[in-house]
């Protein structure tokens, strides 16, 4: 008779953190160009310019969501959060926009947290007999 294979090593969970920072990030992307279509619609900055900070903006986002994994990802969110409430300097509505983003990102960070802890307690309690010491 042939031994029973060991069983694979469970796979733990992954980041609820994660995941809602990468929906902020999509989305305030997003809503960043749009604001720049904007500003260049009603003139309210030099098409250039408008352009120029939306761009950045949206390529700061996207590198936010490239580098979560490693976790500079969420230092490089916060400091987006501040830059897009500062925004509002040139379309007042991103005041407004920049905060709420700002307010969903602080969410994320602090309910993901907590929803990853209690995952990781879940699972080492569910796996304990197959974890090693």
């Amino acid at each position: 008779m042939s031994e029973a294979a060991p069983a694979a090593a469970p796979r733990r969970p992954g980041s609820a953190r994660r995941v809602f920072a990468t929906a902020i990030l999509v989305v305030e992307a997003g809503m960043v160009f749009i604001a720049g279509l904007v500003a260049v619609r009603l003139e309210l900055a030099p098409s250039s310019e408008a352009w120029i900070v939306a761009g950045l903006l949206a390529g700061v986002a996207v590198a936010a969501m490239a580098t979560l994994r490693s976790g500079i990802g969420y230092g490089i969110g916060s400091v987006l959060q501040i830059a897009v409430v500062l925004s509002g300097l040139v379309v007042s509505v991103m005041w407004f926009l920049g905060a709420v983003f700002a307010v969903m990102w602080i969410a994320a960070l602090i309910v993901g947290g907590r929803i990853d802890k209690e995952r990781i307690e879940r699972w080492e309690a569910e796996h304990a007999d197959r974890l090693e010491p």
